[in-house]
């Protein structure tokens, strides 16, 4: 079944917010017709196994044909996995109606190696994104205006844009070599504009040099860009929805859901970090860093849990660097504890501190959100728990400041008795690690 075409990225968001060189590669023909884009809808299903983390545990959620998917029982094949190393190619694409002002080594530096530094640190150091940028322009075939390039991109010419891109491509650079394709215009050009920066999803792949390009990012950033988008971007590359909820007139808050949580809700939030469910989905978290409440006994309990910060890194019994294994260092400690809700619902929490990919966020303490897996991207698949109702933090930071002091502190609670569960910070370790208390059903809860 051919894939559905899905333009999809956080760059629309703006207008209401504001290494080694390869040769050329062989000429090939470009062999397949990109057909037209078509209006946002779901992917089908393809059975692939998941990692054994989710495998048997009764908090892990079923994956349904929503669009990226939240459910953990199996991965979509159609979709790279990030682990190991992956090859990303940075094509720069100049216009014969602009000659470009900036070179491609200066463009490269804009995204890396932030972008690479990025998910070795949310990976705990599992996945590597290795940029290998073509030192050169690669002129397109039409003036940059000739394409329409706007955030709302008309099917036709945005299908035009990308059979130019990769014809002209195609004679300096073998695709066959890389796992990811950035096509890179030039900044400065009259016709670009930066809000079209998105993935875009074939209906039917490209060929070219033996390989099919099922997915393309099409990256139209001022210099420097935004912070965090180029990695934005990348992670619908490995079926991460979009957080944020685009408003229908396009100009209500587009935060409300998970504010500054996720760098997939918000390219200009404080606490970047993935959520720990989106790492246990890409398998940078394990078995050993996931408690289930109840385990699946549907009797009232009180559990105690030791939790170690999602951003931490790993560490050995002695509280120095971490094991390794695959050359990586291995996450040590529970990183988040899950309620299942229902069948397509569970509550999430974890701990966030100013660490890592999270040192600007605006409060630490315990997370909680909420996660649908039959939610497709946009409309809401991850709720924030918002643990201070009222309060504003971090205003003029912040993208949303009622979502900023969402965490429990130290001492705090927080109960729904609807799901029957109430949860309390009791303390925190010398080591640094938060004690949880999860009471469910019967009394104390509400």
């Amino acid at each position: 079944m051919a894939l559905p075409s899905v333009p999809e990225g956080v760059a629309a968001r703006r207008a209401g917010r504001r290494a080694r060189f390869p040769g050329p590669g062989p000429r090939h023909r470009v062999g397949a017709i990109l057909t037209a884009l078509t209006a946002f809808m779901g992917f089908g299903l393809v059975a692939g196994p998941l990692h054994a983390v989710a495998a048997g545990m009764p908090c892990a959620l079923p994956r349904t044909d929503a669009h990226h998917s939240l459910g953990l029982d199996t991965w979509n094949a159609s979709y790279p996995r990030p682990e190991g190393t992956l090859d990303a190619a940075l094509l720069f694409l100049s216009f014969p109606d602009a000659p470009p002002s900036a070179t491609p080594r200066e463009l490269t530096a804009d995204h890396f190696p932030a972008t690479s530094d990025f998910f070795a640190r949310a990976s705990y150091g599992k996945f590597r994104l290795r940029p290998r940028p073509i030192d050169r322009w690669i002129e397109m075939p039409k003036p940059s205006t000739a394409y329409g390039i706007r955030r709302d991109w008309s099917p036709d010419l945005r299908g035009s844009y990308l059979r130019d891109a990769v014809a002209a491509a195609d004679r300096h650079v073998d695709f066959s070599r890389y796992d990811v394709i950035y096509l890179v215009a030039d900044p400065d050009a009259p016709g670009v504009d930066s809000d079209a920066t998105k993935v875009v999803n074939l209906d039917e792949p490209i060929a070219a040099d033996g390989t099919e390009l099922s997915r393309l990012v099409t990256v139209f950033e001022q210099s420097p860009p935004d912070r965090n988008v180029l990695a934005h971007e990348t992670g619908h590359l490995f079926d991460l929805p979009d957080l944020y909820e685009r408003p229908a007139d396009g100009k209500a808050d587009w935060d409300t859901r998970v504010g500054d949580w996720d760098l997939m809700g918000s390219q200009f939030g404080l606490a970047p970090e993935p959520f720990g469910w989106h790492k246990w989905k890409l398998g940078w978290l394990g078995r050993r860093n996931i408690a289930c409440v109840g385990g699946g006994n549907p009797a009232p309990d009180e559990t105690r849990y030791t939790l170690r910060p999602l951003a931490a890194p790993a560490r050995d019994g002695g509280g120095h660097a971490g094991r390794r294994a695959g050359g990586h260092a291995e996450p040590d400690g529970t990183r988040l504890v899950v309620l299942r809700t229902g069948g397509h619902r569970a509550l999430a929490m974890e701990i966030r501190v100013r660490e890592g990919n999270d040192r600007q966020l605006c409060t630490q303490g315990l997370l909680l959100y909420r996660i649908k897996s039959d939610t497709p991207s946009t409309h809401g698949p991850v709720e924030v728990v918002d643990g201070h109702p009222g309060a504003r933090r971090c205003a003029g930071a912040s993208v949303h400041p009622q979502l900023a002091d969402a965490p429990l502190g130290e001492g705090e609670s927080w109960a729904d008795p609807h799901d029957g569960i109430r949860v309390e910070v009791t303390g925190r370790t010398s080591g640094g690690d938060w004690e949880v208390k999860v009471t469910r059903g019967g009394g104390g809860v509400g």
